[in-house]
């Protein structure tokens, strides 16, 4: 079995997205081993994506991911991370196929509802 942690974005949350996020993930057979709502200060997102410094998108990056809560989980599987990964879709909503989380859900490039590692 393998281990992923996922977070929903601020757009997840606000637009009540959370559940049937990972109501998708659960109908795939994964199994949610931690899950908790929080606030990520800005210090933390600035290194979560510090590969991405200094290009144009780094600092609206930041502001939307500090704009409210994520729901951060950790879930458990197998072929976790790849599985996931196609799940979510590619980072741009507008690139994702319909049946993806990004292709069904994200309203635009900028806001893409969610991250995995």
């Amino acid at each position: 079995m393998e281990r992923t942690l996922v977070f929903l974005k601020p757009d997840a949350v606000r637009r009540s997205l959370a559940g049937e996020i990972i109501l998708r993930f659960e109908r795939k057979g994964f199994s949610i081993v931690g899950l908790k709502m929080m606030q990520l200060s800005e210090e933390f997102v600035r290194e979560h994506y510090a590969q991405h410094r200094g290009r144009e998108f780094y600092e609206p990056l930041v502001r939307y991911v500090v704009s409210g809560p994520v729901v951060a989980m950790v879930l458990e599987g197998k072929n976790a991370v790849s599985v996931v990964r196609k799940m979510m879709g590619e980072t741009f909503g507008s690139d994702s196929p319909p049946g993806t989380i990004r292709g069904d859900l994200a309203l635009s490039n900028r806001f893409n509802l969610i991250h995995g590692s």
